[in-house]
């Protein structure tokens, strides 16, 4: 962490004064992702030690910041060390937003908003940008060719289906993925591919997209990309909301090449099942082998995926023992077990609560007589200052001053540290329902900052379901 920080003080001339690792973000990368910050200024430093991999994303970001497309400005760099400080672009993940603006399949108009904004800038990166961007920085490979497909294809065979005991003809399955990869490569594939486009690695800020992670792209087919957003596991995109958003996509492709929308939606699902194929094998590997269950929470969504994909789409080629060990996962009581173990019915609910004590505690309508309640009066207060009066602690001026306040984080630190172990006892004793509330003076700003930061925190947690009620707002609005 200090040559971060050296970095820092070096490039801003000004000291640290808070790091915070965002543990969080790490996914299965191994990356160590810190926000520094001082008075006037927070940025992200990233640790790696994959030269090949810094390299690729510094370049590729340098690119693509020159032809204004939405990426992280890159401030300064040592990769001696595998370190470098990028622009700070919040808190709110494409996903987070997606899970925030959701009631079970019912999507928010906002969230779809997002989601048409985010296909809408996919073709500039893979036209526009792929024009003459430095494919020879690529790591590991400078496209999507035979031995990048055959890489993922036996990561899925060797860390899915093995792991998941799934019976299959090793002759007869090697005979299918070779069929598979020749009509893949069939693609035009002269675009840059990002490789893992998906909601966790787009951020929203004031409702626009930025992109992160495409350190592993590589020159490839249009239709990858557009495959991973729309059939992202946990995502869960219905199939109509997944048709429209592929329509705006190509819409938006054909603003920059002559499309044949035959020719692309020829290749589009065979390009879908690869990407499946290799988001199960990085499930299986970090799951079944490293026993990270987390990881296997997203295997009943590719399985849904999947499961309609058998009864809706043919493909122009018949890989008759891929399918049928396809259809065998969709039945496996193995995997049919990690989806009830996954399935919202068994998660524990989580419910945080702002609110006013002047107009009493919230009450608990499940007859568990209610649970946590802090008290966050004894904070310094935003609604003293006439700039905040009209604001909430949802709103980035009020949350920027309650983040800057160490007396915040300090009583969140303890909140969360008290809450985590309550959600651990909960989940082990089969417990269903917790709740949280956080009050202040008047409900508007303090309360609804700590229920909203405790909400992000705790849905990273696995098997919690986290539902947020701001009783004070939602009167106001009424």
């Amino acid at each position: 962490m200090e040559v971060l920080k050296r970095l820092f003080e070096r490039h801003f001339h000004s000291p640290v004064e808070r790091m915070q690792p965002l543990q969080g973000q790490l996914g299965g990368s191994g990356r160590k992702i810190v926000r520094l910050s001082s008075e006037k200024i927070s940025v992200i430093g990233i640790l790696y030690d994959v030269r090949e991999e810094n390299v690729a994303f510094l370049e590729f970001s340098r690119h693509f910041r020159r032809l204004g497309l939405p990426v992280p400005e890159i401030y300064t760099e040592d990769l001696s060390h595998g370190a470098y400080l990028e622009e700070d672009l919040g808190n709110t993940t494409l996903f987070e937003f997606l899970s925030d603006h959701r009631s079970g399949a019912t999507i928010d108009s906002e969230a779809v908003e997002a989601y048409r904004r985010v296909v809408a800038v996919l073709p500039r990166f893979q036209v526009e940008a792929g024009r003459d961007l430095n494919y020879r920085v690529c790591y590991p490979r400078a496209s999507f060719d035979r031995q990048s497909i055959a890489w993922d294809l036996n990561y899925f065979k060797y860390y899915f289906l093995r792991l998941a005991g799934i019976p299959f003809n090793e002759q007869s399955l090697e005979d299918d993925f070779s069929r598979l990869t020749k009509f893949l490569l069939s693609a035009s594939r002269d675009y840059f591919l990002y490789r893992d486009f998906q909601s966790r690695n787009i951020m929203l800020r004031d409702g626009q997209p930025f992109f992160l992670d495409y350190q592993g792209g590589r020159k490839g087919a249009l239709q990858y990309d557009i495959a991973s957003l729309l059939y992202d596991a946990k995502a869960d995109l219905s199939p109509d909301l997944r048709q429209r958003l592929l329509d705006h996509y190509l819409e938006s492709l054909a603003g920059f090449l002559d499309l044949d929308r035959t020719v692309f939606m020829h290749h589009y699902y065979a390009y879908v099942y690869v990407r499946i194929m290799q988001a199960l094998g990085a499930y299986g590997f970090r799951g079944f082998y490293e026993r990270k269950e987390h990881f296997l929470q997203s295997v009943p969504y590719a399985l849904k995926n999947l499961r309609w994909l058998l009864h809706n789409v043919e493909l122009p080629i018949a890989l008759p023992t891929l399918m049928e060990a396809f259809k065998s996962m969709v039945a496996s009581d193995k995997l049919q077990g990690l989806t009830s173990e996954a399935g919202n019915t068994e998660k524990l609910t989580v419910r945080v609560f702002s609110f006013s004590f002047h107009r009493g505690l919230p009450q608990d309508d499940t007859g568990n007589g209610g649970g946590f309640v802090f008290d966050g009066r004894s904070l310094p207060n935003p609604g003293r200052e006439e700039r905040f009066k009209t604001l909430t602690g949802k709103d980035a001026p009020v949350i920027d001053y309650l983040n800057q306040q160490e007396s915040v984080h300090q009583f969140l630190a303890s909140a969360m540290s008290l809450v985590d172990a309550s959600v651990s006892a909960y989940q082990r004793r089969g417990f269903k329902r917790l709740m949280v509330s956080f009050g202040c003076t008047g409900g508007q700003h303090r309360s609804v900052y700590l229920a909203e930061q405790l909400a992000k925190h705790l849905r990273a947690s696995d098997g919690v379901e986290v539902v947020v009620r701001h009783r004070e707002q939602e009167q106001l609005n009424q």
